[in-house]
């Protein structure tokens, strides 16, 4: 029998950006108080709090890049910068209570379910473990930096630097740089520092779609405004809103029917017409694959940059990094002092998803779990085996619209499933094997509509495929998305008390 003084925490959130920070409001939204945050970072952000390089912003628009309760009327730009991401994390952190109830520095090593306590066994690198009824992982997937598979790469005499792990104090005024990877990191990165140094050498292994983004200053005044006058601050987001479920979730998830992506297709070879004044260039930098089989990429200013005489663009595969540049296959060598790698994340990879060793009911690995069977998990929630364990960003949870309607659709789901387990006295909420296997027979089914499936997008390169082949995003529009974490019958998970001392309830 395990008593209530060894439950250490209630609910254990792990990780402090957007979604843990969203998770930890809604708890405390809901009653509950029992919980704890920890991340391996200092601070609160996330993605955010690590991805500080030149040019980083959000590529959704601020208006719906924030959460519905917390409208934000003072963004700087359409598309806020990076430090103002921060900056909102920050203050929803103090809003809501959450700095004393979170630990940073802290890395999880792994979460073992002891069945006979019917707790959570969770190990830190450095800290004694902690025994917890429940665990919400909110550690995202664009958090860990993948760095590329490339011969002679710790051979490098230069600084080697990965955009997820910017130094600030890193001065490239006058520097040869070599930037590997043309992905969203580098499409924000390159224009920024075109300028400051002397050469730039960009490696691309798959060129980007890219379109132009409506990228504005928003004045004081309009600041003002939006602070004062509600409706319009509605409006705003709205149209905001409206704009971002037509960018992807409609245009991914039912390209079959609407073909929307071949007419951006369109437009983005007319940007690209527009931008790049060289014709040998500018067939370099078109995509050789269909529009909507990788996330493409929205800058003003990032394929005009390669017009600059200190730009060079290499498409020829780079055969080893050697001590002071990179060489490629052909046998030409660029010389570098400083190796940037915007190579970008591990997504669905083992070792990331989660980002340590969960082991569930009979010592099932849920990596392994997830090898065998393919990535899934109910409504992006749970998966059968694990039970008390909850994702916010888990397989076919998202859909592909603001990372915060994810955050407050998943957060819903979990507190539904947390008050009815109080109100019924049960300490164990597991997903039914028929629930789950029903919900990953239907993202299957609806496969045949997306935008992912048309010839030509194996050549993309894109994250957005795991390494079953499939592409885990939930294919359907957001309002289904709200909805269902509303609304799924509570009946799809079991709610059982285990044969141990109760612990600790939450009001």
């Amino acid at each position: 029998m395990v008593s209530e003084d060894a439950v250490d925490h209630e609910v254990l959130i792990v990780g402090a950006g957007f979604s843990g920070i969203g998770a930890g409001i809604a708890l405390r939204r809901a009653g509950f108080e029992e919980f704890a945050i920890v991340d391996d970072a200092a601070g609160f952000g996330g993605a955010w709090f690590w991805n500080r390089y030149p040019g980083v912003a959000v590529d959704v628009p601020s208006f719906s890049y924030q959460f519905s309760f917390a409208q934000k009327p003072d963004w700087t730009r359409s598309y806020a910068p990076g430090v103002e991401l921060r900056n909102y994390a920050q203050e929803l952190a103090d809003a809501h209570g959450l700095p004393n109830r979170t630990f940073f520095g802290r890395a999880v090593t792994g979460a073992r379910f002891d069945e006979a306590a019917n707790l959570w066994e969770v190990s830190f690198a450095d800290e004694a473990a902690w025994r917890v009824r429940h665990i919400i992982d909110a550690t995202g997937v664009l958090t860990v930096p993948k760095r590329p598979d490339v011969a002679g790469l710790d051979d490098f005499a230069g600084q080697t630097i990965h955009t997820a792990r910017w130094d600030p104090d890193i001065d490239l005024s006058g520097r040869r740089v070599a930037i590997i990877g043309t992905g969203a990191s580098a499409v924000q990165i390159i224009p920024a520092i075109a300028d400051k140094v002397a050469h730039l050498t960009v490696f691309q292994r798959t060129p980007i779609w890219c379109l132009p983004k409506a990228d504005v200053a928003l004045s004081p005044a309009m600041q003002a405004t939006l602070r004062r006058v509600p409706p319009i601050r509605w409006a705003s987001r709205a149209v905001s809103q409206a704009f971002v479920e037509l960018q992807f979730p409609v245009t991914a998830h039912f390209h079959r029917p609407l073909h929307i992506t071949d007419i951006s297709k369109v437009a983005a070879k007319a940007f690209l017409r527009s931008q790049v004044r060289d014709p040998e260039l500018r067939a370099k930098l078109t995509p050789r694959y269909p529009l909507g089989c990788k996330r493409p990429s929205f800058h003003n200013s990032y394929l005009s940059t390669y017009n600059r005489p200190n730009v060079t663009l290499e498409t020829d595969p780079i055969e080893r990094v050697t001590t002071d540049g990179v060489q490629t296959a052909g046998g030409v060598h660029h010389q570098a002092d400083v190796l940037i790698l915007a190579t970008g994340f591990k997504v669905y990879e083992p070792g990331n998803l989660p980002k340590y060793p969960v082991t569930g009911r009979r010592g099932q690995d849920l990596d392994t779990w997830w090898d065998e069977n393919r990535y899934r998990a109910y409504q992006g929630v749970s998966v059968p085996g694990f039970p008390n364990y909850f994702f916010v960003l888990g397989p076919y949870a998202w859909n592909g619209s603001s990372y915060f309607n994810l955050i407050e659709n998943q957060t819903t789901h979990m507190v539904r499933c947390l008050r009815h387990a109080h109100s019924t006295g049960a300490n164990s909420v597991e997903i039914t094997e028929r629930a789950e296997q029903e919900y990953f027979a239907t993202m299957l089914a609806r496969r045949n509509r997306q935008v992912f499936w048309q010839p030509g997008c194996a050549d993309a390169n894109s994250y957005y495929f795991d390494r079953h082949g499939d592409v885990p995003l939930r294919p359907g529009p957001s309002v289904e998305s709200a909805w269902q974490s509303r609304h799924f019958p509570l009946s799809d998970y079991a709610f059982t008390t285990a044969n141990v001392a109760a612990s600790r309830q939450v009001s």
